[in-house]
């Protein structure tokens, strides 16, 4: 039995998703404190880069399915962290805009973000941080 779990454990599949699990369980926690959940910290990321991203382009950058992120901007909407604004070019697509407070709690979460980065970084060295963003790239 022993023989066969360390076997499973040693799947790279496995250990994947252990580590997703840990990082988004601490990562939740840190965002928490804001209010915010990963989901909507991935949304805010994408719209703080500045490009105007149409909301398919918008769930597959913030890694979420279209209807999810529809019913998730509804809520920031509700929630005064996002607005959305009928495109000049093309009226049929709609952009979305980071508001003022989307703008001060974006800097809040990313400090709590930065800190999750901080506390991986004090886990790996440089080297294998570098390694590891590229090898994961390479598997999306």
């Amino acid at each position: 039995m022993s023989a066969q779990k360390k076997h499973f454990e040693h799947h790279l599949s496995y250990v994947l998703a252990a580590a997703h699990r840990s990082i988004n369980q601490s990562l939740t926690e840190r965002l928490k404190k804001h209010g915010i959940k990963i989901e909507a910290w991935r949304v805010m990321e994408c719209l703080d880069a500045g490009e105007r991203l149409t909301m398919g382009e918008l769930a597959d950058r913030a890694l979420l399915n279209p209807p999810t992120l529809t019913k998730l901007v509804d809520r920031m909407v509700l929630d005064g962290l996002v607005h959305r604004k009928v495109a000049d070019e093309d009226h049929r697509q709609i952009n979305l805009l980071l508001t003022s407070l989307g703008r001060i709690r974006m800097i809040q979460i990313r400090q709590e973000v930065d800190a999750q980065d901080q506390s991986l970084a004090d886990v790996l060295d440089t080297t294998s941080i570098d390694m590891l963003r590229e090898a994961l790239a390479k598997l999306c």
